[in-house]
């Protein structure tokens, strides 16, 4: 969806438990995208506070974390699922996966061809292990719960219910883009 400068919207987990992989793009320029890992850079954490923005990977703010109703469990860590990722895991071809979201949602939009930039997982439940390896819990949202944004600059905004099913992270639910 695009979204104006100042426009607000909210990403609403309607069963709880699903994971939402989040990106942005620049209407004015499709090379520049949030970055998670500008915005870890720039904020020194690993997820915005509210009040908070998201920036590019020109260091911009692009979106501003509004309102979070969820118990704030986000990843700003793992990549996008793709057919590599699944491949790798012996998965025949074919298996759906936010690339291919994105990929979808891009095109439909007219928007041309872009890069696969690292998603902001809303939801995702990532954790650090004392030794420094990372786990996957399932997402800890209920139904309901939302995450609210604000355009810091005008962008096509897409959100992939992420498919992955190998391992208990999401539920595979629905997800609602609210427009306000």
């Amino acid at each position: 969806m695009r979204v104006d400068a100042g426009g607000s919207f909210r990403i609403v987990d309607v069963d709880g438990g699903q994971v939402a992989d989040l990106f942005a793009f620049s209407l004015r320029d499709p090379g520049e995208h949030l970055s998670a890992g500008h915005t870890r850079a720039e904020l020194f954490r690993l997820f915005p506070a509210i009040g908070e923005p998201f920036l590019t990977n020109r260091r911009r703010p692009i979106l501003m974390l509004e309102a979070d109703t969820s118990p704030g469990i986000h990843d700003m860590l793992f990549a996008a699922c793709d057919a590599a990722r699944y491949a790798s895991l012996g998965e025949p071809p074919g298996h759906a996966s936010c690339e291919e979201n994105l990929r979808a949602a891009v095109s439909s939009a007219g928007f041309g061809p872009v890069g696969l930039p690292q998603p902001v997982n809303l939801f995702e439940n990532t954790t650090v292990r004392s030794d420094g390896s990372l786990d996957w819990k399932p997402a800890t949202t209920k139904p309901g719960d939302y995450v609210q944004l604000r355009a810091e600059q005008a962008c096509l905004v897409v959100v992939s219910a992420c498919p992955y099913d190998l391992e208990p992270v999401g539920s595979l639910g629905a997800l609602a883009i609210d427009l306000l």
